[in-house]
């Protein structure tokens, strides 16, 4: 009996190591072939983020929606325009004047009524209604325009403070950074509509002329001269524009940015016209192909072609292929951005311009002059002229012709007035400057005939007159 039982205690445990041996020699196998499997196959490395928290925090427009609307207005425009003569008006004998009315929006920025909206909204306006918040209505007057960049001032007369809003830096402003429009679309009063900033020194024109704020916000007819305005309720731009091709808004909006707005007001309030002030240089904006033609592994900034005399450019040492990255510390990246920043300046403003020339990096303070040149539609450009060339006139005072519109120039020379002949007088004001002539027909009335007296070639002075 013990002999089996050994035999069996024997062969259990023979069995046991048997096993064990066994399942260690597979495991072992089984790793090493996994371990194979794994070099043989192992996928490119790609950069992952794991991370799978979502932000909760949302932007609050509240706050900023209740400091605007109270500040924005409904401006209304009655014009009188010409309409066909009826069968009506010729039998009963009237005339064919109708009044035609536009709509848009302001911005009140004083609590004593100064309101800035866009010189489009306005624009040969007869009278021009204000309509508050408060459904409270006045009669404002215009200040002063500049078409350039389509800002206009208004004033109304009340007894009391207005809810206003301050202008905010637009220089801060960041691209992807949310937004409010706040408008009267549609004659639609107070509404509010949000976006983020798509993009900045956006020029329209292609002529490098604009530069402005571009956000995805819905603005559509009548949100024209309305605020834009960010989270923290800061004035950053007057809305101005849509892209579209049907009239509404399909996606695009555009602003003129606060820091232009200001200083254009500012000129119109102390000057009654705005003071530009110019750098001095002709050039384009940088790219590859740029870049290529003109040697040059620089591909962002503004490239010198030209330095034009007699301005701050030149006296401050820029020289012609002279790459400009800064004007003070706005990047300078394309053309846009160096004519947006500039007009926030005034003549005898110093602004520190930083560039390349070669591969050293040099910082130039530059004092910025008066424009020498003005264009007057019905002439072309027109300029200061000397004492010489006053005198060779007969006269003591009056502005020269430099260059002639290509479109009037045939008139003009049929007249005897021809390049470097003297204009004297605009509408009866002396012109001694540029200065003259641009607040000349800035203040012209809008059913005003134009009026020019000029001295042409045969020392004759002529009154020549445009409607």
């Amino acid at each position: 009996m013990k002999k089996i039982l050994t035999l069996v205690c024997v062969s259990a445990l023979g069995g046991l190591l048997t096993l064990t041996g066994y399942k260690l020699f597979i495991e072992k196998a089984t790793q090493n072939e996994t371990i194979v499997e794994q070099v043989a196959n192992s996928p490119i490395y790609v950069p992952t983020n794991n991370n799978t928290s979502i932000s909760l925090v949302t932007p609050n427009f509240v706050e900023a929606a209740e400091k605007s609307l109270d500040a924005v207005v409904h401006v209304k425009n009655t014009s009188i325009v010409n309409a066909p003569m009826s069968f009506q008006d010729l039998f009963y004998g009237r005339n064919s004047q109708r009044a035609q009315v536009g709509t848009g929006s302001g911005v009140i920025i004083s609590p004593s009524g100064f309101i800035v909206t866009n010189n489009h909204v306005i624009q040969n306006a007869n009278e021009i209604s204000i309509t508050l918040n408060n459904n409270k209505s006045y009669v404002a007057e215009l200040i002063g325009t500049d078409e350039a960049t389509d800002i206009a001032l208004l004033k109304i007369e009340t007894d009391e403070d207005l809810p206003f809003m301050a202008f905010g830096n637009s220089d801060n402003a960041k691209i992807g950074e949310w937004v409010l429009a706040v408008g009267n679309p549609f004659n639609l009063n107070s509404t509010v509509t949000a976006g983020i900033i798509s993009a900045k020194s956006r020029d329209l024109s292609g002529r490098n002329t604009q530069s402005f704020i571009q956000t995805d916000a819905a603005v559509n007819p009548g949100n024209s001269g309305g605020a834009l305005v960010n989270t923290n309720g800061d004035l950053i731009g007057i809305n101005t524009a849509i892209s579209s091709q049907t009239g509404s808004y399909i996606g695009y909006s555009f602003a003129v940015p606060s820091n232009i707005a200001r200083k254009i007001v500012n000129d119109i309030m102390e000057y009654g016209n705005v003071q530009n002030g110019i750098l001095g240089v002709v050039g384009g904006a940088l790219n590859s192909k740029a870049a290529e033609e003109l040697g040059t592994e620089v591909t962002e900034g503004f490239y010198v072609s030209e330095v034009t005399e007699n301005t701050g450019a030149a006296m401050a040492g820029i020289r012609r292929g002279d790459i400009i990255k800064k004007i003070d510390n706005v990047s300078i990246n394309k053309f846009s951005d160096l004519t947006g920043y500039l007009k926030t300046k005034s003549p005898d403003d110093t602004v520190n311009v930083t560039l390349l020339r070669g591969d050293t990096e040099e910082i130039l303070p530059v004092t910025l002059l008066k424009p020498t040149t003005y264009i007057v539609d019905t002439i072309g450009y027109v300029k200061n002229a000397s004492k010489k060339e006053l005198e060779k006139f007969g006269t003591a005072y009056g502005i020269k012709i430099s260059e002639f519109n290509k479109d009037y120039k045939p008139y003009w020379n049929r007249n005897g007035v021809e390049t470097g002949s003297i204009i004297t007088r605009i509408n009866g004001k002396k012109l001694y400057s540029i200065d003259d002539a641009q607040n000349a027909l800035k203040t012209r009335s809008v059913n005003e005939p134009l009026q020019i007296e000029v001295i042409n070639k045969d020392l004759e002075k002529i009154v020549y007159n445009f409607r």
